[in-house]
């Protein structure tokens, strides 16, 4: 195997240092990408990836990476991730914040927090994350604010989210002790780099980790439309919802990717008149909104073949040849 790239890595930790090499290596048109750590004399190797997609080899790459470098390996020669560039946030002072409140907050209040959460978001018919997001909790737990002018030193608390529901955040920080007090300066003398450099490794390990599940996603999808699947079993073999996959292949089909091979075997049970009619339908109402269209051929009655989820189904594989032709034709034009 002929090694192309590699690079030492080390992890010093109680006096001791651990020795690891990261490389890729391609033999017979295969890329091979392992791990190997070194310890008293000994060589463990661990392989990360062997195939022949080089974009599937960087995603993973990436993430495992990351989540190495989390755990306090560096390496000898900087630029495995620019790091000159990406390390360095545009809100670096936040960013530290945010760190500490990960690694140093109160977690019996973060709880206290969650769970008053949940209820205000039910009480408000609001999903959670828009009454306040996890990292805002942390930094109250953290914190503990215990006035107004405190509570809004925190990034993410403007003056809206303050009139709302700062008072009911004040009751619960009113009787808790902190060890020290605002403003939150100290955060960035106290804060060792090597913790807040691992939380930004930390960081981009859960950034990696969504983009390769998102690239082995579509790859579960595309070898299901090229092996002939149904759109239930590629639901099956990709697990996504019949939704999700529906509206992944309308991003599909806009990047040129083949859909035909499953638009037919889906829409096989559909009656052709009832395409056309679909049909006619986009090309009267344009093909924004399904509902019209809907109404437009069914006169606003429940389709009797189908739920009306599979016939929402149905409108929307029409709608992703439709406006392929009509993107085929402008070009053309």
């Amino acid at each position: 195997m002929e090694v192309i790239f590699m690079n030492k890595l080390s992890r010093t930790s109680d006096q001791h240092e651990d020795i690891a090499q990261l490389w890729i290596g391609e033999e017979e048109n295969m890329w091979h990408l392992g791990w190997s750590r070194y310890e008293a004399g000994d060589r463990e190797d661990t392989i990360w990836y062997e195939g022949t997609s080089w974009e599937e080899l960087l995603h993973i790459y990436r993430h495992q990476l990351a989540m190495q470098m989390s755990e306090g390996y560096r390496p000898l020669l900087q630029g495995l991730y620019h790091e000159n560039e990406e390390l360095k946030p545009r809100s670096y002072a936040g960013q530290r914040l945010h760190c500490f409140s990960e690694l140093y907050g109160n977690e019996q209040l973060y709880e206290d927090l969650c769970a008053w959460r949940r209820q205000k978001a039910a009480s408000d018919r609001k999903a959670p994350y828009f009454v306040a997001t996890n990292r805002l909790l942390r930094l109250i737990s953290a914190f503990v604010p215990h006035t107004m002018d405190e509570l809004m030193q925190l990034p993410g608390v403007g003056e809206s989210k303050a009139s709302e529901y700062g008072l009911e955040w004040l009751e619960m920080t009113s009787g808790i002790e902190r060890s020290r007090s605002f403003p939150l300066d100290w955060v960035y003398t106290v804060l060792k780099e090597e913790e807040y450099d691992s939380w930004l490794y930390k960081q981009k390990e859960q950034k990696y980790k969504q983009e390769l599940d998102k690239f082995l996603t579509r790859k579960h999808v595309l070898q299901g439309m090229k092996d002939g699947q149904t759109l239930e079993e590629i639901v099956i073999r990709s697990g996504l919802s019949r939704r999700e996959l529906i509206e992944l292949l309308e991003t599909l089909d806009l990047e040129g990717y083949d859909t035909d091979s499953l638009l037919d075997v889906e829409l096989a049970v559909m009656p052709e008149a009832e395409q056309e009619a679909v049909w006619s339908a986009y090309e009267e109402l344009g093909d924004t909104f399904l509902k019209p269209v809907l109404h437009k051929v069914y006169g606003g009655e429940r389709p009797e073949a189908g739920s009306l989820e599979q016939v929402y189904e149905r409108l929307r594989m029409i709608r992703i040849r439709f406006r392929r032709h009509v993107e085929t034709e402008r070009n053309a034009g």
